[in-house]
């Protein structure tokens, strides 16, 4: 008689198979049923034309291009303003950064008193790593921080805003060097789908954020380019950023997870460009080390009107590529899609099933139907905007003269609160802002200003004390 007796191995398979357990992390990571991975890339001065997928004539961002193949290029996003702090604040809480006195970015605990600011953003926030992590997310920040400065020792880390780990700079504590930001990404997804869990990872890359951090090799690639020195070393550190993205791309492809993580490249504003001809010289930042100043600052926006700090679409409209196979399209451009930074942490909620405290209201609203192409372009909601203005709104080329600033369905105004004068453009006929229409839509200036001053007055007139730094409450005492 033959020997029924199957091998333990066969065995203990048979049976993960009959109670649905899953026989290894690979295979619990690709089911379809499980949570979607988020990883979330937020570059730092990367202007909407520094991509070659979006016709730089001679960056090559073969990588990022790769997203752009494999999943959609919206061309109407926008952050929430024209700086870095308050950018990086709506993208944590779904809400205005003026609804903190975010209006710059943070700085000494001097210069944050001077602008009515708080020195870091407010712990007791709703924050998006937060609600992932209650979801069943794992959850973590490699990357610029910029939530506070590495410069207020007593400042909160990015632990206390609901991430299991991070490794950052401009923050307090220990600066993570700027160029391990993806090993420290692709360390932590393999942790998480080795735990068989869903993960959400903000890769927030210093690039091309002065000082400029220029590795030769880099340099190298544009050797045969005849490039001025400055453009070289634009070039480089974003080719530079490119391939880590690319080793992080990689990684989800070798651990099987690509299909099940939805992956978003954006920026926190557009680039920075120096006044006239700067001199190209070295710098020193005390986050992230000696570098190439202001002078290599060589970013472009694809004839979108100004730059860095402006709340011009130069300043707020940035790249977004989303990939998220088989639920958003591939190898497409929506240029029509209204998004903001406000609508990310929704979206990422609605995406994870995590639900939105009963007590908090976002600003932005979720964009999940809007990214797989199911929606119209109309927002429910509108989006504003809060800077401290300088310059004369009426001089030639002037784009930093702005205070405040709302999109309602196809117009945006523009305002400069001290002197009353407004721009207003058809946002959708003329993303560029060619055509100012004020004079031609009173009507349209009139409901717009009414939208504005209705919101402006929901906004505290001091930030709260509880998040000022010892060192400021000393410098009072």
């Amino acid at each position: 008689m033959k020997n029924l007796r199957l091998p333990h191995r066969i065995l203990l398979f048979i049976a993960l198979i009959s109670f649905g357990l899953p026989c290894d992390h690979s295979a619990s990571a690709a089911d379809p049923a499980a949570k979607p991975n988020i990883l979330f890339i937020f570059a730092d001065d990367w202007g909407w034309g520094d991509l070659s997928c979006h016709g730089h004539p001679y960056v090559q961002t073969p990588n990022i291009d790769r997203l752009a193949r494999q999943g959609t290029d919206f061309h109407r996003f926008t952050v929430a303003s024209g700086v870095c702090s308050p950018s990086r604040t709506a993208a944590m809480t779904g809400l205005f950064p003026a609804r903190f006195n975010i209006d710059g970015h943070f700085a000494w605990v001097p210069s944050n008193a001077k602008r009515n600011m708080p020195d870091w953003l407010d712990t007791d926030a709703t924050t998006l790593p937060q609600l992932l992590r209650s979801a069943g997310y794992a959850t973590a920040h490699f990357g610029k921080w910029h939530l506070s400065n590495d410069m207020i020792p007593d400042s909160p880390t990015p632990m206390e805003y609901g991430y299991d780990r991070y490794g950052a700079f401009n923050c307090s504590g220990e600066q993570m060097p700027v160029h391990e930001d993806a090993d420290n990404t692709i360390e932590f997804i393999e942790s998480a789908v080795q735990d068989s869990k869903p993960f959400f990872v903000n890769l927030w890359v210093h690039e091309p954020h002065t000082p400029f951090h220029v590795i030769p090799k880099y340099r190298w690639r544009y050797r045969d380019h005849n490039l001025d020195e400055a453009d070289e070393i634009y070039a480089a550190v974003l080719s530079h950023a490119d391939d880590r993205i690319g080793e992080v791309l990689d990684a989800l492809d070798r651990l099987s997870i690509a299909d099940n993580t939805l992956v978003i490249f954006s920026s926190d504003n557009g680039p920075a460009r120096a006044k006239g001809s700067a001199e190209l010289k070295l710098s020193y930042d005390t986050a992230t080390g000696a570098g190439y100043g202001i002078g290599a600052s060589k970013g472009i926006t694809q004839g979108r009107k100004g730059y860095k700090a402006a709340l011009f679409e130069g300043g707020i409209n940035v790249p977004f590529i989303a990939r998220w196979p088989g639920k958003i399209a591939e190898n497409a451009v929506d240029d029509r899609l209204m998004i903001s930074a406000v609508d990310l942490l929704p979206t990422f909620c609605e995406i994870a099933g995590a639900a939105l405290p009963t007590e908090y209201s976002p600003d932005g609203i979720s964009q999940v139907a809007g990214l797989q192409g199911q929606s119209s372009t109309g927002r429910s909601k509108p989006l504003f905007w809060k800077m401290s203005g300088r310059g004369n709104p009426e001089q030639p080329n002037s784009f930093h003269w702005v205070d405040y600033c709302i999109i309602d369905q196809d117009w945006k105004l523009l305002e400069d609160e001290q002197t009353g004068y407004v721009e207003l453009y058809n946002i959708t006929s003329d993303p560029k802002e060619q055509n100012d229409l004020h004079t031609q839509h009173p009507e349209i200036v009139a409901g717009l200003r009414e939208k504005l001053e209705s919101w402006k007055a929901t906004l505290p007139e001091k930030p709260d004390s509880k998040n000022f730094s010892s060192l400021r409450r000393k410098s009072k005492s």
